[in-house]
């Protein structure tokens, strides 16, 4: 592996916006000359050592994607495109018919097999996770006994507290971490209907009729992971197995969590939670938007980021 491979890439998971791409939340301003999160993701990262990004996104919005986003950003980075397709499977594996929905964020991520080759980090594209993670990845990236080849593979996550990645507009979904005294991740259950009520977090499983509390300041995934080189081999055999497995064919996903989850119950993985103050932000709900505006202003405001992100 030369140099060049060695340098950690930033994988940002954008096919999500699909046929939303057109005004829904991934393209709403929230900075000041017309910026959305996924820019401030990428000035974050920029600043915290990564130069390579690699956006994984559905063939049929690449023009439009590349006008919005892409080619900005291309001005700053070295942005390589990949395309989750349903039939990037691995070999004896076809795309069943009827098949109209992607895989997964698994998936997504082995999509980036050829263009990929040495450590890389996983982001939402439409997910604002602060400073201080991209940070923590890097370096966690950089360090040379998580350089990968050798089992087990050294994983990492950021992990938030709970309560800086909730919204007083609705309910959410989250990955509840168990962590030990060294700060590795023993569990991941994720819960799938998370709200504030009273002032505490609380989830259900039943539509309601009960509710269960949370413990205040657990730590939660966002979805932002760091990974080694070799985790991809690794991921396609897991990828396999789901495909062979009792599946709903037409429906059924492949979760990045899983395919950790499984690496790590196996012995081939181990998961380092790495702990961030920052508060999460997102727009689940149309109320939320007003809550990101303000905290971009707020930013700029201490001095994190300039008036205008990209200065030309």
């Amino acid at each position: 592996m030369n140099q060049a491979q060695r340098e950690p890439s930033l994988v940002i998971m954008a096919a999500g916006m699909g046929s939303r791409f057109g005004g829904p939340k991934q393209i709403t301003p929230v900075g000041p000359a017309g910026e959305m999160i996924i820019d401030y993701s990428i000035y974050d990262a920029l600043k915290a050592g990564f130069s390579r990004i690699v956006f994984v996104i559905k063939r049929e919005i690449e023009e439009t994607f590349k006008e919005k986003i892409g080619n900005r950003i291309a001005r700053h980075a070295d942005v390589t495109y990949v395309y989750q397709e349903l039939s990037a499977l691995p070999a004896g594996f076809t795309a069943p018919a009827g098949r109209v929905k992607p895989w997964g964020t698994g998936h997504a991520v082995l999509c980036c097999r050829d263009a990929v080759k040495g450590p890389f980090a996983v982001i939402n594209a439409d997910d604002y996770y602060g400073r201080d993670c991209y940070s923590l990845l890097y370096r966690f990236l950089t360090a040379e006994e998580n350089a990968g080849g050798t089992l087990p593979l050294h994983l990492a996550m950021a992990g938030y507290v709970l309560e800086n990645t909730l919204t007083e507009n609705g309910y959410v979904s989250r990955g509840i971490c168990e962590v030990d005294g060294e700060g590795t991740l023993r569990t991941l259950v994720e819960r799938t209907h998370i709200e504030l009520r009273g002032g505490r977090a609380m989830y259900t499983e039943d539509e309601g009729e009960s509710w269960h509390a949370l413990q205040p300041g657990c730590r939660v995934s966002m979805n932002c992971w760091a990974f080694p080189a070799g985790t991809l081999e690794r991921f396609e055999t897991r990828f396999a197995d789901f495909l062979s497995s009792d599946i709903d064919p037409l429906k059924s996903e492949f979760y990045l969590p899983f395919a950790v989850n499984s690496l790590v119950e196996s012995g081939e993985a181990d998961v380092k939670v790495l702990e961030t103050r920052d508060r999460w932000y997102g727009m689940t709900y149309p109320k939320d938007r007003e809550k990101v505006t303000d905290a971009i202003r707020g930013f700029i405001r201490e001095g994190i980021y300039p008036e205008r992100l990209w200065q030309e």
